[in-house]
């Protein structure tokens, strides 16, 4: 008994000495507050961007504690990233204030990036705020409505041609009426590009958009030009031109001179302009005449550099051959090896040809990508111009050499990048069966070939545009995707736009000559063959392409 007493007392006294010293007594603080997860439309949201979100996305924000509601509309913002406005949002809570649940007021805009923005500032009921912010970013998906009312596919190849073709027309430069060499350019022309725009005149007349007679006078005014101010080197021309004085303006400074390849161009597109004004009156005579003068003066031999068995694709007049590229195979250059093996004055000899180009055949392949045999190249295949630039005059159906069947080459190398494309191994956002074409082109902040071994994640239009006569059926969806689908952003005054990415929502708004001309050029051998059945029309070019050993029914 008494020693229960004892204890009850001093369990009295330890309390009355706790209640006079409760001030000193540790008191356990709230834990830290913060947000543990974030999701986007029930997926857990982390630092990457989430891609083709929905225009009224559902964002759902748990902390680990009540959320005083007054921080919330102040320190939690959904921005669109490039102009940082914010958007409007509607929020509700659940869950005893810990989660909040926010959502756009009205749809976001298509294919544009917002970031949400967790202030430092949100607080709980508790008292405690984040102290750190935080943020999230996305992008929401491609408007799949029809930005044009839908045409017939025939139609719909008329319009993209003669928008094109305005680039050539009401954009060329006013004093010589060559190329400029993109939309930004001022007095620079390119004789390559300038070639593409001679053909894509041809095409224009062929469809009434310029009657023969103003087409006339527009080769006039170039084959004059190119006569009589332009300036050559062993008759080659430069890659680009003062517009108004013929002066070379350097692509680089040590490629101030001759540009062999971009010269093939060019003579390739005087060529069909000869062969199709080809009336007997004084005008169209005399532009025949001027044609064959242009022709006739370049010196395709010289270019062997001493006599190599190989042509060499630029000559500087006072660095002379210091680049030093050999122009080899496979790339863009088989027509400046016909022309050269066409030449009535200048000619080189198949030696050239097999050894040089071909390189005795290394530059075959052989090998098999996605199903489909490459017979020659790079892996892959490389950018699609490879097989745009030469076959905007030479046809390739049914043409062969020792080294390959050019309608296998162009069709296999074209359906290797459609299918490289719609399977997409990289993931990027907008491949697909009827958004594919990996060619060079603009990039964001510069200029690159793009192709299945060095995908950047940017289209390029004239990609598969320029594939119509190759891969009908796969260019015409992408044709139609690129117009109905895409157009708002990649239809333009002169066309497609020359790229874009739906995955880096970036959207060029250049154009290139070299770009816009096989568009409009392939579009028409497509339709009616009129380009190919000029330059083989040509009969120093069949001479030259059975000298080189090809085959063809055309020949």
């Amino acid at each position: 008994m008494r020693n229960r007493l004892g204890v009850v007392i001093s369990i009295l006294f330890l309390s009355g000495a706790c209640s006079k010293k409760g001030s000193d007594t540790p008191v356990t603080p709230p834990g830290p507050f913060n947000i543990n997860t974030v999701s986007l439309n029930g997926s857990s949201w982390g630092s990457e961007r989430v891609k083709a979100v929905d225009v009224l996305p559902i964002i759902r924000i748990q902390a680990n504690a009540p959320l005083k509601r007054s921080t919330v509309t102040t320190a939690v913002q959904l921005l669109e990233a490039q102009s940082a406005i914010a958007v409007a949002l509607t929020i509700s809570y659940s869950n005893g204030d810990s989660v909040i649940v926010v959502q756009p007021a009205t749809a976001l805009k298509y294919l544009t990036q917002y970031e949400l923005q967790i202030a430092g500032t949100l607080g709980s009921v508790a008292g405690k705020t984040l102290g750190g912010a935080t943020s999230r970013s996305m992008s929401t998906k491609i408007d799949s409505s029809r930005k044009f009312p839908i045409i017939s596919d025939d139609s719909l190849l008329t319009l993209i041609q003669q928008r094109t073709f305005r680039y050539f027309w009401d954009f060329a430069h006013p004093v010589s009426g060559l190329a400029r060499e993109r939309n930004t350019s001022g007095e620079t022309v390119t004789s390559g590009g300038s070639g593409f725009g001679i053909m894509a005149i041809l095409a224009a007349i062929n469809r009434n958009f310029i009657s023969r007679t103003q087409g006339l006078t527009r080769l006039q005014t170039i084959t004059t030009f190119l006569k009589t101010k332009a300036q050559t080197y062993h008759g080659a021309f430069p890659h680009w031109l003062n517009g108004t004085t013929g002066a070379v303006i350097p692509f680089s400074s040590k490629d101030n001179g001759a540009d062999l390849v971009e010269t093939s161009y060019l003579m390739q597109g005087l060529l069909c302009a000869r062969q199709y004004f080809n009336g007997p009156d004084a005008a169209e005579t005399s532009l025949r005449n001027d044609i064959n003068t242009l022709w006739d003066a370049v010196e395709w031999d010289w270019f062997r550099q001493y006599n190599q068995d190989v042509l060499y694709w630029h000559w500087s007049p006072d660095q002379a051959w210091a680049i030093n590229v050999p122009i080899k195979g496979w790339n863009e250059s088989l027509i400046t090896y016909v022309l050269a093996a066409s030449s009535t004055t200048h000619a080189i000899p198949k030696s050239v040809y097999d050894k040089g180009w071909a390189s005795n055949g290394a530059m075959a392949n052989g090998s098999s990508f996605y199903g489909y045999t490459l017979p020659l190249g790079p892996a892959m295949g490389g950018p699609l111009f490879f097989e745009h630039y030469s076959f905007l005059g030479i046809n390739p159906n049914g043409l062969k050499d020792a080294w390959a069947d050019y309608s296998v080459q162009t069709k296999n190398h074209t359906l290797i990048n459609y299918t490289y494309c719609q399977t997409n191994p990289k993931g990027y956002y907008g491949y697909s069966d009827s958004c594919w074409g990996l060619t060079a082109s603009d990039i964001p902040n510069g200029y690159d070939a793009s192709s299945p071994t060095k995908d950047l994640g940017v289209i390029a239009p004239t990609a598969a545009t320029a594939s119509l006569p190759y891969t009908p059926a796969e260019s015409m969806k992408a044709i139609r995707n690129f117009y109905y689908v895409l157009g708002d952003k990649l239809w333009g005054d002169y066309g497609f736009y020359d790229s874009f990415s739906t995955d880096a929502l970036w959207f060029g708004n250049s154009y290139l000559a070299i770009d816009q001309g096989p568009e409009i050029i392939m579009i028409e051998n497509y339709r009616s063959g009129l380009l190919w059945n000029l330059f083989a029309s040509c009969p120093e070019v069949k001479s030259g392409m059975r000298a080189l050993g090809f085959t063809a029914p055309w020949l």
